[in-house]
């Protein structure tokens, strides 16, 4: 018979406090986290396509930063849909000033230059 050691759990700290976070609030279930150590990267951590990256090199840094990341993103995905329709806002408020602007500056080139002789370059 052979024996073999007992298989010793060595869990990702930053995906036990990821999971820890889901099942506590109840959102962000479709995120995961990594972790990929940088000094060249302008910020700590970032959310990209739902994966939490975690650029802190200094490990007693990145449980932190990752639980600033995971909140960041909840609030963030729950303002989306105003942020969407306020920014949808103001491209159509931003359109119909421009439409504005032009239709008086060429009242305005009627008013002071049509039929004026001599204006010829």
């Amino acid at each position: 018979m052979i024996m073999t050691k007992p298989r010793t759990s060595h869990k990702d700290p930053l995906k036990v406090e990821l999971e820890r976070m889901k099942r506590l609030t109840g959102l962000g279930l479709e995120l995961d986290v990594v972790w990929k150590p940088s000094d060249e990267k302008a910020v700590l951590g970032e959310v990209k396509e739902k994966i939490i990256y975690i650029y802190e090199v200094r490990k007693e840094k990145v449980i932190g930063i990752l639980r600033h990341e995971f909140i960041d993103y909840c609030i963030s995905e729950a303002i989306e849909p105003v942020r969407t329709v306020l920014n949808n806002l103001i491209r159509l408020i931003n359109e119909d000033l421009y439409k504005r602007k032009e239709k008086i500056v060429e009242a305005l080139m009627r008013l002071l230059f049509e039929g004026r002789t001599g204006d010829q370059f």
